[in-house]
């Protein structure tokens, strides 16, 4: 009965941290589904400027202590603390634990009885190199050798199938993998009209001579909804636009997200000099998210790697198709090709298919439509379906052999 479970989630950052992203979305939206079926849930994450230790959000308990690296001795010492009724759980040891490993998982398995479940999105294995040369060492043989050793009991979950088969290239079991693929939020309710965007965002390439953008007047519109970190490689979409600026003088970038890259993503703008078509457009509410989305006309998404591409989902709640690297592995079921956007290999192809799209609005609608019927299929309510579905049989097989 899932009234009686205390489910403990792991996560090296939550939405509200600076880097916080699409399997941090993930994680907290799937806390707040089982809240609302009955069930008392935890996140464990890492502190950081500006937020509260602990805090009640959507129903989830969140307790935040620690940083980048130390959040996971912090939260191995809470969790042995709470075996002996004591620590921020107090006697409220968990009854089922979510271990995310992003890149790094928490090791829960070595610190608590509770069955643990391993949560990945997409293997790390070639970006570790951006972290430096021994933490990307280290991080590599964690994630490549040692955690497939310690968890070699226990089940996992992923978000596609791609990212499935990258752990069982890793040693995982397939029979030990579940894919529980990513919900989507509804659209926020506009107060008046159709989502509309303040003349003084827009940049001066792009507005009439009056100073407002007056809908019928622009001309394409691309965007990025991404964190701003190395590996998403926003680069790539501003040479898409220092390519085509020549016959598309009046096109505009918005880049919708912030990071830690972001002085070096704004220093390779001007390098390009497209400065004046890219809007950075920094960390947003989600109202002022979807707003700049339902203006995009394509959805550029160049990363190097994604378990899934939650931003394809939500610019495809806009009718906006989503052009992304073959590559990237998770972005193959996302994106159906040449049906709901387009999947290309490399910046050229990049470049080739953003021409087209922008210069066929009618194929770029079609690609909208796709992809707007095919995002409406997705919940977060179907993705904790499968999340007690899983709890439910990991607890009925008892404690995990270690």
């Amino acid at each position: 009965m899932t009234e009686a479970i205390h489910a403990l989630l792991l996560c090296w950052r939550d939405t509200t941290h600076p880097q916080g992203g699409g399997s941090e979305r993930y994680l907290e939206r799937v806390g707040a589904e089982l809240v609302a079926r009955g069930m008392r849930v935890t996140l464990l994450t890492a502190s950081h400027d500006g937020a509260d230790a602990e805090e009640i959000r959507d129903g989830v308990r969140i307790l935040r202590a620690g940083g980048r690296l130390s959040v996971y001795p912090r939260a191995a010492a809470t969790i042995f603390a709470a075996r002996i009724g004591r620590g921020r759980l107090g006697a409220s040891a968990p009854d089922v634990i979510v271990d995310t490993q992003n890149g790094i998982p928490f090791f829960a398995a070595l610190a608590s009885p509770a069955p643990t479940v391993v949560l990945v999105h997409h293997c790390h294995r070639e970006q570790w190199p951006v972290a430096g040369r021994w933490l990307g060492r280290l991080g590599w043989f964690l994630e490549s050798r040692v955690s497939p050793r310690v968890h070699r009991h226990n089940r996992y979950v992923t978000v596609s199938g791609p990212s499935a088969a990258e752990l069982s290239a890793l040693g995982v079991d397939a029979e030990r993998i579940t894919v529980i693929r990513n919900g989507v939020d509804p659209v926020p309710a506009a107060e008046s009209g159709p989502f509309a965007v303040s003349p003084s965002s827009v940049s001066p390439s792009v507005v009439s001579p009056s100073g407002a953008d007056t809908g019928t007047d622009r001309t394409p519109r691309l965007c990025v909804l991404s964190r701003l970190v190395p590996h998403k490689q926003v680069e790539d979409a501003l040479e898409v636009v220092a390519e085509l600026r020549h016959s598309r003088p009046e096109l505009a970038l918005d880049v919708i997200g912030g990071g830690w890259w972001a002085d070096e993503l704004r220093s390779h703008a001007r390098e390009l000099g497209v400065e004046r078509h890219v809007v950075f457009h920094g960390h947003v509410d989600e109202r002022r998210k979807h707003e700049l989305l339902a203006r995009a006309d394509v959805h550029l998404m160049p990363s190097r790697k994604e378990g899934w591409g939650l931003a394809v989902m939500e610019a495809a709640q806009h009718r906006v198709p989503t052009i992304g690297y073959r590559s990237s592995v998770g972005l193959v079921e996302s994106i159906d090709d040449d049906e709901t956007g387009l999947l290309v290999d490399g910046v050229d192809e990049l470049v080739s298919a953003t021409r087209k799209l922008i210069d066929n609005p009618d194929e770029a609608a079609r690609l909208g439509r796709n992809a707007q019927a095919k995002a409406s299929r997705y919940s977060w309510s179907a993705t904790a379906d499968g999340f007690i579905a899983v709890f439910d049989d990991v607890r009925r097989r008892g404690p995990t052999p270690r």
